[in-house]
């Protein structure tokens, strides 16, 4: 059993966000039918589906389809988004376990109705879904540093709290409780995974043994950092998970972990890993 498997719906996205890397993948969206085919197929593997690698999840046309296929298998869903078109799609997330708000993803939001009016979108929407029992989380990166972004998201949390956001109590991952199912998450950016890159001193990672990913077109790679499916280990519409995860490469891959010696150039060149 994986922790989670990550589902990309679609490679598309509506922003151009300086701290992603994006993808040279064609674009597309999966059809309905086939994420019930891949989802069926990750039955008894996983009880997380996470709907996102790359893209915006809220873009795909068919969302409510898709999300609906998920309860009838009963997965739990979680969803990764950068807030902008929560206002106008929300509603479809109805019954989503976790939705998660890139709020640093404004960087490339251009739109002429500024910080206040996206902030303002997005908390109306975890204010609601949190009401019906959906966890959210506000993600924002380098809270300690002196982003001048950073301090307007954190003045504006404040205000609608009545009190100073970060004098609320973290937990062991120096994340904090806003209200009754909404929090506000903290990391520090990372470098994405890059052949081109030097080699970080990756010894460890959990893909594989945590989480595997499946790309749109139903590329199987090890994990949600391999936007450009460098490390291909098979498609799930024409095998199964036992067969992919069975493969050579899926194996050298486990194997390299375990023993502190990554198998795959990629892995030793990925920021993220490094912290593991």
């Amino acid at each position: 059993m994986f922790n989670r498997a990550y589902v990309e719906i679609t490679n598309v996205c509506n922003l151009a966000c300086s701290f992603c890397p994006g993808t040279r993948r064609p674009a597309g969206y999966m059809r309905p039918e086939d994420f019930r085919l891949l989802a069926e197929k990750l039955r008894g593997h996983t009880a997380y589906l996470y709907l996102h690698v790359m893209g915006e999840p809220l873009l795909h046309p068919q969302l409510e389809e898709i999300l609906a296929i998920a309860r009838q298998l009963d997965f739990r869903v979680c969803i990764t988004t950068n807030g902008t078109l929560l206002p106008r799609r929300g509603h479809a997330l109805a019954g989503v376990h976790k939705v998660s708000v890139s709020l640093h993803s404004f960087e490339g939001n251009d739109r002429a109705e500024g910080l206040e009016a996206y902030l303002s979108g997005v908390w109306d929407f975890c204010r609601r879904a949190a009401g019906e029992g959906t966890l959210c989380a506000l993600r924002l990166w380098n809270i300690g540093g002196r982003d001048r972004r950073n301090g307007e998201v954190l003045d504006f949390l404040s205000r609608r709290l009545g009190g100073d956001v970060l004098l609320l109590p973290t937990d062991r991952r120096g994340n904090r409780r806003l209200a009754e199912h909404i929090f506000l998450e903290q990391a520090e950016k990372f470098d994405w995974p890059d052949p081109e890159a030097p080699e970080s001193g990756t010894e460890f990672c959990h893909g594989l043994r945590q989480q595997l990913a499946v790309l749109w077109d139903g590329t199987v790679v090890p994990c949600c950092l391999d936007g450009d499916g460098r490390m291909a280990l098979g498609n799930l519409y024409t095998s199964s998970v036992e067969e992919i995860l069975a493969s050579p490469r899926a194996a050298a891959i486990r194997e390299g972990f375990s023993r502190r010696q990554p198998s795959e150039e990629l892995c030793r060149r990925c920021g993220y890993a490094a912290r593991f």
